[in-house]
């Protein structure tokens, strides 16, 4: 790739007091826990890896884009039980978005999102170097095609 790129899981600190929590409380946050009962299947925003058969699994809504704007969104995401955030390398793409069908979203400087592709994960360096030869684009967010969900911001190193 022409362009270095690091992925960042999000904080695993922000997640740590919903596992204490009882399902009442959970439901205060429209959240719940549960047992992941597929691989792959529940991918761990904070991990970056998918939750194995057996783990306790929080599912809980996140403004994955606050931004003030047309484009500022939230959804539903996944963090496993004991997850730590994910530190990787330069250019690692990691395994849990190569089996997925991805939509990937190119935002400018303003958060107005400027390029959009549907990619299987294999591809996925392929559509990342082209949206950032556009110029425009600052950042990417990654989603789930199929479902939807939000999986991690990548930016230029």
């Amino acid at each position: 790739m022409n362009h270095d790129l690091t992925i960042k899981g999000l904080d695993h600190n922000l997640f740590a007091k919903y596992f204490t929590m009882s399902a009442v409380e959970l439901k205060s946050f429209n959240a719940c826990l549960f047992v992941a009962d597929e691989y792959p299947c529940y991918p761990c925003r904070v991990s970056l890896k998918d939750a194995e058969i057996g783990e306790t699994v929080l599912a809980i809504p996140y403004e994955h884009h606050s931004v003030q704007g047309p484009y500022k969104s939230a959804g539903p995401i996944f963090v496993r039980k004991d997850a730590k955030t994910a530190n990787l390398g330069v250019n690692e793409i990691p395994k849990m978005l190569r089996h997925r069908l991805l939509s990937v979203r190119g935002y400018n400087s303003e958060s107005i999102m400027v390029a959009g592709d549907a990619v299987m994960g294999g591809e996925l360096e392929n559509v990342l170097e082209k949206q950032f030869i556009n110029g425009a684009v600052e950042y990417i967010h990654v989603h789930n095609a199929g479902p939807g969900c939000f999986n991690c911001e990548i930016k230029k190193a």
